[in-house]
């Protein structure tokens, strides 16, 4: 299939940031104003205006979280690995580890609130950490949110107007929930029990007209336009946008190249990030022009 044009000029392989030599800064820069020409042209709604190769470290490439001043981090999915990532340049800024020690688990999603983050394992376990410098290894805090054992989990973002942590149900484990797409508030001014919340949407509802037989969530973010959570579904190919109170604003097929899409965020300048990990090829993230009103 031919790519659209605007697409094939920006794909490219990342950069080290650290350490460029002139020839790279002119590159970067490049992208950089490249990348400004594409997001201006309203025609662009619906392609990628960029995508970036991402190196084999990254390959597993796992949740997207965005700083309150915008930047953008990512995590593999078995490693504590955590890249810093210039999306507007393409761009490695730093890495570094979470744990003293390797911390290894089946890692599926990061959140950032406020000068902390959040890394999600599947068993609904949190580790709490604060950023790193380059190649630094952080402490963390673990948190058992013991609902491991209601689902298998891969999403999690932070919805600062409840500030709380929304985490999306890959797959439902108790027979009550099996027809729900599923979703957690963990409350961040709570602890214990009473800290989390439960609410659901019937798959019917969350389906609507597509021939998806159900739903497994792969992330979410919060739209900082609407507030509304955005999500992908990598098994279904799968894009919804919900409200907080669980309305279905939209559900379609993600369109364009995405193998696997693992990630996703939204900045507040109107960028649509997903990540793809590696499948068949080197894992990526794509960017979209994002509308700024309620989608």
């Amino acid at each position: 299939m031919r790519r659209p044009p605007l697409a094939a000029a920006l794909t490219a392989a990342l950069l080290a940031g650290a350490g460029c030599g002139n020839s790279d800064v002119d590159v970067l820069a490049t992208r950089e104003t490249r990348l400004a020409a594409a997001l201006a042209d309203t025609g662009s709604a619906g392609r990628p205006v960029a995508r970036w190769i991402l190196p084999p470290d990254l390959a597993e490439i796992s949740g997207l979280a965005l700083t309150p001043d915008g930047r953008l981090f990512a995590h593999n999915d078995e490693s504590s690995l955590i890249t810093e990532l210039d999306y507007r340049r393409g761009a490695v800024i730093k890495q570094f580890y979470v744990g003293k020690q390797n911390l290894v688990g089946d890692f599926e999603g990061l959140a950032c609130v406020g000068d902390r983050f959040f890394l999600l394992s599947s068993n609904g376990k949190l580790y709490e950490f604060a950023e790193g410098a380059a190649q630094e290894r952080v402490d963390y805090t673990e948190h058992d949110t013991r609902l491991g054992k209601e689902c298998e989990f891969e999403s999690v973002a932070y919805d600062s107007t409840a500030n709380a942590l929304i985490l999306a149900c890959k797959n439902v484990k108790s027979k009550r929930l099996e027809s729900m797409l599923v979703f957690y508030r963990y409350d961040l001014d709570a602890t214990g029990e009473a800290g989390v919340s439960e609410f659901t949407i019937p798959f019917a509802e969350a389906i609507g007209g597509n021939d998806w037989k159900q739903l497994h969530p792969t992330d979410l973010t919060v739209d900082p336009f609407s507030g509304n959570y955005v999500l992908v579904a990598a098994p279904e190919k799968a894009f919804l946008s919900i409200t907080p109170a669980g309305a279905v604003v939209f559900s379609r097929p993600l369109s364009g190249r995405h193998p696997q899409s693992e990630g996703i965020a939204i900045t507040r300048d109107g960028i649509l990030i997903i990540s793809d990990e590696s499948v068949n090829a080197a894992a990526t993230i794509t960017l979209y022009r994002w509308p700024r009103g309620a989608v």
